[in-house]
């Protein structure tokens, strides 16, 4: 469906009177080629319809709704496949609620053509009004907020930006970017929110490669001495240093490369030990610590211990 579709609409409601067809065309010719798209037009209807119900009820709010549009090889029917559904729409509502800092839950209510497009919109809460009216609560919802800050991150994907901003959000994005791309879909976004505003972003190949970019690794190492008593031991080569009697206090996973040597070093269980480790995180570019490990370096002396904060 082209953005002019709404054009041709009026021609065929006007289609049993020549004389309106005529008038409609010739006015229809002066205004020009409508460029804007489907979305943007129901937008600016929205927003109308909003400021016309405003003039009688000046809190009235019109129903948020979030649209998806699924783009790709096997989208030309207008259907959504199962095995997308359960792909997708879980870690949209997911990414949706770690945006928002709260669960949101999203409910379908309908499938269109023009691609696969997804009607979807946010469960009304108890407090909510009855569905189908335009008032409700003055204050903006938790869907709302989350789609704000979800759309810009999807848009600095999209340009390959800097995405530091939303590292919260990143590790919520990916799963629905590894499903769009098993499937080989891009998905289009938008949100129509209570206040006739809306929010679009997309998710093309373009911002799924970025997102495999940000997550490969990269290591950081420091070396550090660690001192407390162990607390539990493997002959594989693994020891537990427990560094305080506090419950809480600190406890290190410290891993020997050779573990013959923690065999010849003859430990037990209780024993006070000092360690020189290296202590190695790895992070994904958005800083995101993904694993973090102790390596057994050498016995330090007591006096040489410092303070580590883990």
């Amino acid at each position: 469906m082209t953005g002019d579709s709404w054009r041709e609409h009026r021609r065929a409601l006007l289609g049993d009177d020549p004389a309106a067809e005529a008038a409609a065309a010739r006015l229809l010719e002066e205004m020009g080629a409508e460029d804007r798209d489907d979305e943007e037009v129901e937008g600016e209807h929205r927003a109308s319809r909003l400021a016309a119900a405003r003039e009688y009820a000046p809190l009235a709010r019109l129903d948020e709704e979030l649209r998806l549009r699924l783009t790709g090889p096997d989208t030309e029917g207008g259907a959504l496949r199962f095995q997308w559904g359960d792909a997708l729409l879980h870690p949209m509502e997911a990414a949706l609620s770690a945006a928002a800092g709260t669960p949101v839950q999203l409910e379908l209510t309908g499938i269109s053509a023009g691609s696969t497009v997804v009607h979807a919109r946010p469960v009304a809460g108890a407090a909510a009004v009855e569905h189908g009216t335009l008032e409700a609560s003055s204050a903006t919802s938790s869907a709302s907020t989350g789609m704000s800050a979800l759309t810009e991150l999807l848009r600095a994907l999209e340009t390959e930006s800097d995405v530091r901003e939303w590292s919260r959000l990143f590790d919520a994005v990916e799963p629905l970017s590894r499903a769009l791309g098993k499937y080989r879909l891009d998905l289009g976004l938008t949100w129509y929110d209570a206040d006739g505003g809306t929010r679009r972003a997309q998710l093309t190949e373009r911002g799924r490669r970025y997102v495999e970019r940000l997550r490969e690794p990269r290591d950081r190492d420091q070396d550090i001495t660690i001192s407390g008593r162990i607390t539990e031991l493997r002959e594989s080569g693994w020891v537990k240093v427990k560094a305080g009697t506090a419950k809480n206090a600190q406890a290190y996973d410290v891993r020997f490369e050779e573990p013959e040597e923690l065999l010849r070093m003859r430990p037990g269980l209780g024993d006070n030990v000092h360690f020189r480790v290296r202590f190695r995180q790895r992070l994904d570019s958005v800083g995101i610590v993904r694993s973090s490990e102790y390596t057994y370096l050498g016995e330090a002396s007591a006096q040489a211990v410092l303070p580590f904060e883990g």
